[in-house]
């Protein structure tokens, strides 16, 4: 399709769809109320119009009409309330929050200043609680830490202040888990030891003090004793040359050969 440029100029979008309404209908530039905007340049057909199907159309009048975006709020087209609330007024943004459709609120999460973003942690659509997870201050997630969706609450525990992390070491999702695993300081740590998931028991490992790994050193998967060899002292590494899993009377063995010429040399 050829069209033209703000300036003027031509233009190829190519693989664009045809120009029709959002209901499928043909556009009449000579009907329209923003006439006067297409003698300024300021819309063209099928390249930036608020009326046309296509997003791309519609974001590209909105970059060239911002002003206009507080009129086209509560149009009955879900793309222009989304392109539309890039641009107005953040005030205005309040009646869109409960907007029916999630690409809409998914628009405003990204404006709305703390105090009504935090409205939006019980959002329906998870998309848009991941929005509020990035957005949120922290110190305001802690609500967020049983939402229904695993990679939410992920965000959370990437994100929440230390103090208020050990309430997520039980979270039934093991990606959580390894959150707070990458995050805890000891001795909330030690709550991880036990949990039911190797690489959970992994993560701990390499994060506990050197003092602390020998009561890991019996863990019942060769993983986790494996993890421990690669940070053992001498002592446990010349424990862990007795294991029963090979690998890890390996990972022992390379362990003290690292440490013994560093001894000799320190």
């Amino acid at each position: 399709m050829n069209t033209a440029t703000r300036d003027g100029a031509a233009s190829w979008t190519p693989n664009e769809p045809p120009s029709v309404d959002w209901l499928g209908r043909n556009l009449d530039c000579g009907r329209c109320v923003n006439q006067g905007l297409l003698a300024g340049g300021k819309c063209q057909p099928a390249f930036s119009c608020v009326f046309d199907r296509y997003a791309k159309r519609i974001d590209r009048f909105f970059r060239w009409n911002p002003g206009l975006a507080n009129d086209y709020l509560e149009y009955p087209y879900f793309e222009v309330r989304a392109v539309a609330s890039r641009s107005a007024d953040v005030f205005r943004l309040v009646g869109l929050m409960h907007d029916p459709d999630e690409t809409v609120r998914l628009h405003v999460a990204l404006r709305l200043p703390q105090r009504l973003l935090a409205e939006l942690r019980k959002d329906p659509d998870r998309e848009v609680r991941i929005r509020v997870a990035h957005r949120l201050d922290a110190n305001m997630l802690v609500e967020m830490a049983d939402d229904p969706d695993y990679f939410v609450r992920k965000l959370v525990a990437q994100r929440l202040p230390l103090p208020l992390l050990p309430r997520m070491v039980a979270d039934p999702d093991q990606e959580v888990r390894l959150a707070v695993a990458a995050r805890l300081q000891v001795p909330a740590l030690l709550a991880l030891r036990n949990d039911p998931e190797v690489a959970v028991r992994r993560a701990v490992v390499h994060r506990l003090p050197v003092g602390l790994l020998p009561e890991m050193a019996g863990d019942p998967a060769w993983e986790v004793r494996w993890e421990v060899a690669q940070y053992a002292d001498p002592a446990l590494a010349r424990r862990l040359l007795l294991d029963a899993e090979a690998e890890v009377r390996d990972a022992a063995r390379a362990r003290l050969n690292t440490l013994e010429p560093e001894a000799r040399h320190g």
